[in-house]
């Protein structure tokens, strides 16, 4: 007794097998080729969400820094300035030293936001979905 191509341990023979059949598989296929993307991309979101969460920590941290910095040492040092020079270039002087501190620290957050890369598997991997599923 011989088997038939479609009883083979292979399994079916997609040669024999209807249109059908071919549209279910490709459209099942499909569905989950695109659950996977989805699932890609939360995942890729959730890792540059901890990335963006310590950028904007570092952004408030500088700002709340630069705060205490300016509202405490600033005037202690215009007062310490004011005892050899005029009290206005005093103030000037303190402003100026902590504009360059404001400076450095955002400089520094900026670039840790500009490491932030958002879905960058996602994309990679819808560029290899067939152009046919894109609608082209």
């Amino acid at each position: 007794m011989s088997t038939s191509p479609a009883s083979a341990p292979g399994g079916p023979d997609k040669t024999q097998a209807s249109f059908g059949e071919l549209l279910s598989d490709a459209s099942r296929n499909f569905s989950l080729l695109m659950r996977q993307e989805v699932d890609l991309a939360k995942a890729e979101l959730r890792v540059e969400a901890r990335t963006a969460g310590t950028a904007a920590g570092l952004f408030a941290a500088a700002a709340i820094a630069a705060l205490l910095t300016l509202l405490f040492v600033s005037h202690a040092l215009w007062w310490g300035l004011s005892n050899v020079m005029d009290q206005g270039w005093a103030a000037l002087i303190v402003a100026v030293l902590w504009a360059v501190v404001c400076g450095v620290l955002a400089s520094r957050a900026r670039t840790q936001m500009r490491e932030v890369d958002v879905l960058t598997r996602t994309r990679e991997t819808a560029r290899d979905i067939p152009d046919a599923v894109r609608g082209r």
